[in-house]
């Protein structure tokens, strides 16, 4: 496979930022000084448990949860390589946006009708699971629930909105909380975005992600869940003393265990040869905004936006409600090309979330900003409109929708990964859902898409499609 196509797993050793230099999320700088970044239960890792989970983001912080919720009497182990929950879910943009029709039509393509509707009901669910728990616990988390805006900006960008949205709407979904206008004035006036095409509005939410996987894991360390930060997992593999055990070890020492879970998203084929390939790391950047006068106190952004442009380019836009401070602009902008093609050239920096300040991407952020909204006077320097940016890295699985379920051939191992950009609306469901598999329980249980269950099946299909992958971009 092309160096493109499959970044290497091994870590960053040039290249900006400085070596080995991490970048720092507005949610991760909010911490500092939090003792649960570097928690460490017990001074030495336990010898056995009953269950390891690698990686402590919301996927291997929730499926700790539900394990010891489950099963109170068993012995649950979290490894963490780096702080706690420093990876994808402490450096996203800050939303739980359930896809409500936008991406219908490429799932409906890609797996019928009745998966792609399942698919969409699972992200409602799992926005709706996310906010009845943080109000049920009182979780501080900065928790805000409005109308999220979808506004494309292009003619084509508004033709394929509205396509798929009637698509969707013929097929049979149900679109009655969905607010819509066809008609550009009014577009630009609801999402005060000058060249609004169309706007779309329905329920979403922000949040501070780190905080709510914080909460649920100080619950976590009540009920005896050992934490273990800064203990990197080198590899998994079979006890030679206790058939149908594993062995998980890290440079601190290691562990056997009955069952393990691969939690740790975009790393995971680092650790799982069958992976290699099939989840795929890709980092995004993030930029934090410092908005005028004329976007701030009673006149700051009221939503969350997606702002749509041609040929699948797409802005996330997230202005911190209800603190109405910094102004958070993600997704894959007019600027990402640059950056990809940056990535194709430096394919060993496709898991180095210390990548920061990518002038293609922070420029294409300021000049939609003081171009589309409404007011938004130009920058007098340089320093003005950033206050900084960060990245993130998220797993691309090849099909598109998350892995979940016991790893073909290796019974008691467990993935919980690839969530392709879209975590937060996702492992809320897909966490407990896997747990219950861990327990035996059949997939209908787990109330989750088919689609997302990891079987021999699938696993033979995708590693057909990766050889032939290899076949058209043979190894440089």
């Amino acid at each position: 496979m092309s160096a493109a196509a499959e970044c290497i797993m091994t870590p960053p050793t040039f290249g900006f930022p400085k070596e080995n230099d991490l970048s720092r999320s507005c949610w991760l700088l909010s911490v500092e000084g939090d003792p649960l970044l570097n928690h460490v239960t017990t001074p030495k890792l336990p010898a056995s448990a009953d269950i390891v989970v690698i990686g402590s983001g919301m996927t291997g912080t929730l499926v700790a949860k539900h394990c010891i919720d489950t099963w109170a009497e068993k012995s649950v182990v979290v490894l963490e390589a780096r702080e706690f929950c420093s990876g994808a879910t402490g450096r996203n943009a800050g939303h739980c946006k359930p896809d409500q029709w936008r991406g219908f039509a490429a799932y409906e393509e890609d797996f019928g009708t009745e998966q792609a509707f399942k698919i969409l009901e699972n992200e409602q669910q799992t926005w709706s699971d996310l906010v009845t728990y943080v109000k049920d616990n009182h979780v501080d988390c900065d928790l805000w629930v409005g109308d999220t805006l979808d506004v494309p900006v292009t003619p084509e960008a508004a033709k394929k909105a509205k396509n798929t949205f009637e698509r969707f709407k013929a097929a049979g979904g149900n679109v009655d909380h969905i607010k819509v206008t066809q008609n550009p004035s009014q577009a630009a006036e609801l999402s005060r975005i000058k060249d609004a095409q169309a706007c779309y509005a329905w329920p979403a939410s922000t949040l501070h992600p780190w905080k709510l996987a914080a909460h649920v894991m100080r619950e976590n360390l009540k009920k005896g869940v050992n934490l273990q930060t800064h203990t990197r997992v080198n590899e998994v593999v079979p006890s030679q003393d206790s058939p149908g055990k594993w062995i998980v070890k890290s440079r601190r020492g290691d562990i056997e265990c009955r069952q393990v879970v691969h939690a740790n998203n975009a790393y995971s084929s680092a650790l799982e040869p069958s992976l290699r390939g099939l989840v795929r790391p890709r980092p995004h950047l993030c930029n934090e905004v410092k908005p005028p006068s004329t976007y701030a106190g009673s006149k700051a952004l009221k939503n969350s936006y997606g702002v749509l442009f041609s040929e699948g380019a797409f802005i996330s836009i997230n202005p911190r409600i209800p603190l109405q401070g910094s102004v958070l602009f993600g997704g894959s902008n007019l600027g990402q090309p640059e950056f990809e093609k940056w990535l194709q050239d430096h394919p060993e920096r496709c898991i180095d979330d210390g990548l920061t300040d990518f002038e293609p991407v922070s420029k294409a952020v300021q000049d939609f900003a003081e171009s589309e909204f409404t007011g938004w006077p130009p920058a007098k320097g340089p320093t003005e409109f950033h206050k900084h940016s960060w990245s993130g890295i998220i797993a691309m699985t090849m099909d598109g929708v998350p892995f979940v379920g016991e790893l073909p051939g290796l019974p008691g191992q467990w993935i919980c990964a690839g969530h392709n950009g879209h975590g937060m609306a996702r492992i809320f469901t897909a966490a407990p859902g896997l747990v219950r598999l861990m327990g035996g329980r059949p997939w209908a249980e787990t109330n989750l898409p088919e689609v997302y269950q990891f079987t021999p099946t699938r696993l033979a299909k995708l590693r057909k499609r990766l050889d032939l992958e290899d076949k058209h971009f043979p190894k440089l």
